[in-house]
């Protein structure tokens, strides 16, 4: 939240500061007799204001509760008082008398409203002050440059009183997009917690946080990085919830596919990894394997890109599940391969799996490692020789194939 005093809070007062200091020395430049000669006319003038108030802003026209109509009627009756005060020289803006007018704005946000109707309101209180006004100079035989002052004293007044009103609702608006913010934070700790919390939990905070729940969520791992940017509020919209504050950051999607490109720009210059579509139940499911993807991408398992997607990686991610295994596996399969360099282990695994994966065509393996044919049935005789009949067992095959497989990825590291 911002403090006062800080840069941001001294730009969001300039607009109330300056129409402040304006209608003020508008105000002090009126004779001040005028002030006690105008006092009879503060009571009628309020209530010709809110009567026509009533009748011209909409909002304001059906039944209004007790308290809109107190509220409406005070801070009319303020602002006629303020304005017959102000016309004494020097007289100094009143903290209490602006917070009438900022709550004005707050309680505008809280009922849902924009600020058009209070402002529209501002707008047709000044012109009937205008005409009171008016009427009143010409019966006091005022003199002709006064009213010119007053007139403009008084649309100045109007601006510094939407202006205040302005800030009110701002302050509201960024409250409660706060509290939102704090509760789609929880909201995203809770669905993926293992153990899930109870459902009532859930929808509590789903209320709370403006978060309609969906059928199926994506999960979002993503790597902690000081330096990184922040994520963006606007980019996140309205169907990702994000945690980001955590030892392990992590965003929950309502609509992966439909936010592919747009979870591509949020999470420019960061490392992630979209866990898989899961029903929204599943959800730490969808958590625990982006995690995996994101420490296989991480080693370079993955590929390069600085966001993956586990669909586009299943294969990998089933046979690096569980690394004990696959070590075991790689160990037991590929011992024959333990007395050879590392240069020459790398070229027989290589070749190899070029020829697993084309059905033993040597065209093919050539041209998928860039090599003549006659090398490649070169290199596969001492290929046979260290493997013995293990490519012409079809169990044995899909062994040696998985061990291949995993051998390459892992030597990415």
């Amino acid at each position: 939240m911002t403090t006062p005093g800080t840069p941001a809070e001294a730009s969001r007062s300039d607009p109330v500061r300056r129409a402040t200091e304006q209608a003020t020395s508008l105000w002090a430049s009126l004779p001040r007799d005028l002030s006690e000669r105008f006092g009879p006319l503060v009571e009628g003038l309020t209530r010709e204001i809110v009567r026509e108030v009533r009748h011209a802003v909409p909002a304001y026209s059906g039944p209004l509760g007790a308290g809109t109509l107190e509220d409406l009627v005070s801070a009319t009756r303020q602002a006629v008082l303020r304005g017959k005060d102000a016309i004494r020289a020097g007289a100094e803006p009143d903290p209490a008398w602006q917070e009438v007018f900022r709550r004005l704005g707050r309680v505008e946000f809280r009922n849902g409203r924009n600020l058009d109707a209070l402002q529209a309101a501002y707008r047709v209180g000044g012109r009937v002050a205008w005409r009171h006004i008016a009427v009143w100079g010409q019966r006091e035989r005022l003199p002709t440059e006064l009213f010119a002052i007053a007139a403009e004293a008084i649309f100045a007044y109007v601006e510094q009183l939407s202006a205040l009103s302005i800030e009110g609702y701002t302050a509201a608006q960024a409250e409660c997009d706060g509290v939102r913010a704090r509760h789609r934070r929880r909201l995203a700790q809770q669905i993926v917690a293992d153990p899930p919390p109870a459902g009532k939990e859930i929808a509590r905070l789903s209320t709370l946080g403006h978060w309609p729940l969906p059928e199926e969520v994506a999960v979002v791992a993503v790597a902690p990085d000081d330096e990184a940017p922040e994520l963006s509020a606007a980019e996140l919209g309205d169907d990702i919830l994000a945690d980001v504050d955590s030892g392990q950051p992590c965003l929950v999607v309502a609509h992966p596919e439909r936010a592919g490109e747009r979870l591509g720009r949020l999470l420019a210059g960061r490392r992630a990894c979209v866990g898989p579509t899961v029903p929204l139940a599943e959800a730490p499911v969808s958590l625990r394997w982006a995690r995996r993807g994101l420490r296989l991408a991480e080693r370079g398992a993955l590929g390069a890109e600085p966001v993956v997607w586990c669909r586009d990686h299943l294969t990998t991610l089933c046979l690096l599940a569980d690394e004990f295994l696959v070590e075991e596996l790689r160990r037991r399969v590929l011992a024959p391969l333990a007395p050879l360099t590392p240069n020459r282990r790398a070229r027989t695994v290589e070749t190899a799996l070029a020829w697993l994966e084309s059905r033993g065509n040597a065209p093919a393996v050539a041209g998928r490692l860039g090599i003549h044919p006659q090398t490649v049935r070169y290199r596969m005789r001492q290929v046979t020789e260290l493997l013995g009949d293990r490519l012409g067992d079809p169990a044995a095959r899909l062994e040696l194939e998985l061990a291949l497989r995993a051998e390459r990825l892992l030597a990415r590291e």
